[in-house]
C-alpha cells in the first residue's frame, strides 16, 4: 500500500530570496529545534502527555491509531522537552507539569516485568500490539524511554520539592525494570521481547551492532536487576565477533553492522538512538571507539550520496542521509547499498550534526532555503524522493525526536552532560569495561 503519496510536481518550492531574508546558521538550528520539539509538545497525546507514534497532517491514519503512543519515541520527546526549556520555548514550570503527567501515566500503564510495550493506548495505558505476538514487554523501547527519564531526573535533581518528587518517581520506575529477566532464564544475551500470551516466541536475541547499545548499558547500570558483563560480551559482542568490521568509502565501519544483509552499514539511526544521552566522544571499550564508529557511519552516508552509485535524482552534497522512514511503498529501512530506494530521510543528516556539522548544515540550508515545501508544522517531513517525485506530509516520533536532541548535543552537549552524570550509568559503563572522561 502506498502511504501518503504526494507528487512534487514542479519539485520543492523555492523561496523568493529577494523577499525573504535568509536565517543565520544559528537561527536555522533553533528553528528546526523548535519545530521538532513541538511534535512532542503541541502534538502530544493530551491525556497521557506521551508522544504519538505518528502524526499525519493529511489526516489519513492506518488502523485509526491517533491515540497510540510510543514508548521509545516518548523517551526521545522527554529529552526534546529539556531542549525546549533551555532554548526558551517553554518554561521550567510548564515542563514539570508535563513530566508529572507522563510519569503518572507510566506508573499505571501496562508493564511486563518492569518493561513497557512498544505501543500503548494513550487514554488507557493498555498495550496496543505492535504485531500479533509483540503484545508484551519491549526492552529496547523501554531502554530508549528510560534513557530519557534518567536524563530528566538529572536535570531536576537539585530542584524544588515538586521537582525532587518527580526525580523520586522516575527512580522508582528505573528500579522496577527487570533487565535480567530478559536474559530468558540466565542466557548470556538480552532478548528484545516477552509476552504474557506468547512467552519468548518472538525469539529475538539482541546480538551484534545495531541501535541497541543503550539497552545493554542500562541493563548493566541497573541498581536492582543488573546483568553480568558476560551478557554484554557473549551476547551483544558475540564473543568478540562484533569487531569484524570492513572498509566502505575508505572509512572503517569500526564494528560489524550485524544483520544488515550484504550491505556494510545499517540505517543511520543506529548512530543516533543510543547516543541521545550516551556521549560517544572519547567513549571506548575493548571493541571500538564510538566516536569514530558514528562519525564514519555518517560520513559514509555523505560520501555515498556524492558517489550516487544508483544515479538517483537529487543526491549530492546538499541532499544525503539514509535511514528507516516512510517510503514510496510504506515503511522501509533505507541504508547505503541494496536497501537504497532513492528516498532521503531528513532525520538522518540532521540528527548527525555532532558528527558531520558542515555536511549536516548544508542539508539544513537546502531544506529551509530551497525546499520549504518539504517542511511543515513539526519540521521536515519524514521522507521524500526526487527520483520518485514523492513526499509524504507525515511525521514519526522516532524520526523527529533525535533532531532537536542531537542538534543540542552539537551546540552545547546538554543531554550528553546530563545523562553521563548519572551515577548508576557511570557504574554500569565501568562494569562493562568502558572508558570515558566522565568516568575518571
Amino acid at each position: 500500500m502506498i502511504l501518503g503519496l504526494i507528487l512534487l510536481q514542479c519539485g520543492p518550492k523555492k523561496q523568493n530570496q529577494d523577499k525573504k531574508t535568509k536565517l543565520s546558521e544559528e537561527e536555522l538550528m533553533t528553528r528546526v529545534q523548535k519545530q521538532t520539539f513541538n511534535y512532542f509538545w503541541d502534538g502530544a497525546e493530551p491525556e497521557s502527555g506521551m508522544a504519538r507514534e505518528r502524526i499525519h497532517t493529511d489526516g489519513v491514519y492506518p488502523q485509526n491509531d491517533q491515540d497510540i503512543v510510543t514508548s521509545g519515541g516518548s523517551g526521545f520527546g522527554l529529552m526534546a522537552i529539556l531542549v525546549g526549556i533551555e532554548r526558551g520555548f517553554i518554561s521550567r514550570e510548564e515542563a514539570l507539569k508535563r513530566y508529572q503527567k507522563i510519569v503518572d501515566f507510566l506508573e499505571e500503564a501496562d508493564r511486563f516485568h518492569g518493561a513497557w510495550p512498544h505501543w500503548m493506548n494513550g487514554k488507557t495505558g493498555k498495550v496496543k500490539p505492535f504485531s500479533k505476538k509483540d503484545d508484551g514487554g519491549d526492552l529496547v523501547e523501554t531502554a530508549f524511554l528510560m534513557q530519557g527519564l534518567l536524563t530528566v531526573a538529572e536535570y531536576f535533581e537539585n530542584g524544588n520539592e515538586a521537582e525532587k518528587q518527580l526525580v523520586s518517581d522516575i527512580n522508582e520506575l528505573w528500579r522496577e525494570v527487570e533487565w535480567d529477566w530478559y536474559t530468558r532464564g540466565g542466557e548470556d544475551v538480552l532478548y528484545w521481547h516477552w509476552s504474557p500470551n506468547y512467552g519468548w516466541e518472538m525469539d529475538f536475541p539482541v546480538a551484534g551492532y545495531n541501535e541497541c547499545l543503550i539497552m545493554y548499558i542500562l541493563a548493566a547500570s541497573s541498581p536492582t536487576h543488573s546483568i553480568e558483563p558476560e551478557v554484554y560480551e557473549e551476547g551483544w559482542a558475540r564473543g568478540g565477533a562484533i569487531t569484524d568490521d570492513t572498509v566502505y568509502y575508505d572509512l572503517p565501519t569500526v564494528l560489524d553492522h550485524y544483520a544488515r544483509g550484504d550491505d556494510p552499514v545499517g540505517p543511520l539511526f543506529w548512530a543516533h538512538y543510543s547516543y541521545l544521552g550516551l556521549n560517544p566522544k572519547n567513549l571506548t571499550d575493548q571493541y571500538g571507539d564510538y566516536w569514530e564508529l558514528n562519525q564514519n557511519h555518517a560520513l559514509i552516508n555523505y560520501r555515498y550520496a556524492l558517489d550516487n552509485p544508483k544515479g538517483y535524482e537529487g543526491y549530492g552534497k546538499d541532499q544525503w542521509g539514509l535511514t528507516s522512514s516512510y517510503s514510496v511503498n510504506g515503511y522501509a529501512g533505507h541504508h547505503p547499498g541494496e536497501a537504497d530506494l532513492g528516498v532521503i530521510s531528513p532525520t538522518a543528516a540532521l540528527s548527525s550534526f555532532p558528527y558531520t556539522p558542515e555536511e549536516s548544515m548544508q542539508f539544513l540550508k537546502y531544506l529551509y532555503n530551497e525546499a520549504d515545501s518539504l517542511v511543515g508544522k513539526y519540521g521536515p517531513y519524514d521522507a521524500y524522493s526526487h527520483e520518485h517525485n514523492w513526499y509524504t506530509p507525515r511525521y514519526l516520533a522516532i524520526d523527529q525526536g533525535p533532531i532537536p536532541v542531537m542538534i543540542e548535543n552539537h551546540r552545547t552537549g546538554l543531554l550528553w552532560d546530563l545523562f553521563m552524570s548519572n551515577e548508576d550509568v557511570q557504574r554500569g559503563l565501568r562494569k562493562l569495561g568502558f572508558e570515558h572522561p566522565e568516568l575518571n
